[in-house]
């Protein structure tokens, strides 16, 4: 009887570490066995395949523990690279694309086919099964149409931005999510939807997840972005804000530019059913995992 060959030593600090690391993350996953994390994942680690690859691999294990997660994904940089391809000129009014008839149904054809059906491809590489859609599959999305207002720079007037098919989730049907993922599946949904009438329009992702956490009374919902979270005056990150916290950062000046719509889209969730939302940097390899599973956290948690 021969004895078994270890080709290489034994690394028993190594081990001991990984051991720790699940003994810590234990706690968290008996706490969301069972409940919902609705994730919205967009900015630049979309075209990113090693960042994509680690975001499908984050939720296949979110899966795998008992977590049903709902991916909703953004795409407006790819959206603008289409147009430029195509010759199509567009602007923006406070982070939002002006939008007509023609650049309506081009946003369509990237979020709903290329993006949406990518993702969906990740996630089946990395062991994980998953379904696109859009807002306007099922009824899922009832959308309204949305407008904005701007401030004549000579007479300060504010004039109203007819910003055209963009719109804003009125209503959200549940039973669509839920169909899927009580199937074992996970749901990736495109920021698309539809009126009453049938028209349809192309919705901000954030506001989109947001929307959708509230319904679905969501344990957590993650706006996977481009910074660390939100940094006090100093530049440092701040870990943990309420409401009326974020309320006084932007009164202040701390916060500003895109983090304002951002941190909006947070607060209208959790005040409306979500437990938490969380900004976080999509950039950093597994940060989802960092936030949920380990005590420190990773981001910027906002809750009511």
């Amino acid at each position: 009887m021969t004895n078994p060959v270890h080709t290489s030593p034994i690394d028993t600090a190594a081990m001991l570490a990984k051991t720790e690391i699940l003994v810590e993350a234990l706690p968290y996953m008996k706490r969301y066995a069972g409940r919902t994390f609705v994730i919205k994942y967009g900015g630049h680690a979309m075209g990113d395949p090693e960042a994509a690859r680690d975001f499908a691999e984050d939720v296949v294990l979110l899966g795998a523990v008992g977590i049903n997660v709902v991916v909703v994904h953004g795409g407006g940089p790819q959206i603008g690279a289409m147009l430029k391809k195509l010759g199509v000129e567009s602007s923006f009014v406070d982070g939002l694309r002006v939008t007509d008839r023609q650049t309506a149904q081009i946003a369509e054809m990237v979020l709903s086919g290329a993006i949406n059906k990518e993702l969906v491809g990740w996630i089946h590489g990395a062991g994980g099964r998953a379904i696109g859609i859009s807002g306007k599959d099922g009824g899922l999305v009832t959308a309204r149409k949305i407008t904005r207002t701007r401030k004549n720079t000579d007479s300060a007037i504010e004039q109203s931005v007819d910003l055209g098919f963009v719109g804003e989730p009125e209503a959200i049907d549940t039973r669509i999510i839920s169909t899927v993922v009580d199937a074992g599946l996970i749901p990736v949904i495109a920021p698309i939807g539809a009126d009453r009438t049938g028209q349809t329009y192309n919705i901000n992702a954030d506001t989109m997840a947001g929307a959708v956490a509230a319904a679905m009374g969501a344990a957590r919902l993650f706006l996977l972005t481009d910074v660390a979270g939100v940094l006090d005056a100093g530049g440092s990150l701040l870990t943990d804000l309420t409401p009326g916290d974020i309320a006084r950062l932007e009164e202040d000046g701390t916060i500003s530019g895109g983090m304002i719509p951002k941190l909006q889209t947070c607060v209208q969730a959790v005040e409306a059913g979500c437990e938490a939302a969380v900004v976080l940097d999509g950039r950093v390899p597994h940060a989802m995992l960092l936030e949920i599973f380990t005590e420190r956290g990773a981001g910027t948690l906002i809750r009511a």
